[in-house]
């Protein structure tokens, strides 16, 4: 069964007519021909597909399409508009990537993120429920484990996060 959604994909409306069962990775990248978000797992457990989605990070091989009617989808090459965004500046100064494939997840995680600690949002290891908490090493990598990196960028990834953040 097919049906016709609308998306806005990086600032663009873009329409299609999906299987309903395609999830939105498959709709980003062979339907729209969106490179950015990877298909890592296609399980959900390695957030190479991670994008923002509503403002929010959602992995995108887990998310039906159809179900993103009218949404907003900002990938890690959609946060470059005007200039790379201040994350990716903070990857590239600090080296938060070798290979590249997990970077453009890892970016929109890492924006996802700092959002959430800007709304106040608590993860499993925030100690204070009634204060805010900061992006600390603890955070950081409590926010960003389901962000997976085979060549081990993590200390480069937690340092362009902290950057960031102050």
């Amino acid at each position: 069964m097919e049906t016709d959604i609308t998306l806005v994909v990086d600032g663009e409306r873009r329409s299609l007519t999906l299987d309903t069962r395609t999830s939105l990775l498959d709709a980003l990248r062979e339907h729209l021909g969106v490179a950015s978000p990877k298909k890592g797992c296609d399980h959900g457990q390695c957030g190479a597909c991670t994008v923002l989605l509503d403002g929010r990070r959602a992995t995108s091989c887990l998310t039906f399409a159809v179900a993103q009617d009218g949404a907003e989808v900002v990938t890690a090459a959609g946060l470059a508009q005007d200039g790379l965004h201040p994350v990716q500046q903070a990857f590239v100064d600090n080296d938060a990537f070798q290979c590249g494939f997990c970077t453009p997840g890892q970016v929109c995680s890492a924006v996802g993120m700092l959002e959430e600690l800007e709304e106040g949002s608590p993860s499993y290891v925030t100690e204070d429920l009634t204060s805010t908490a900061s992006a600390d090493d603890d955070e950081i990598r409590e926010r960003m484990s389901g962000n997976l990196c085979r060549c081990g960028a993590y200390g480069g990834i937690r340092s362009a996060i902290r950057e960031v953040s102050s």
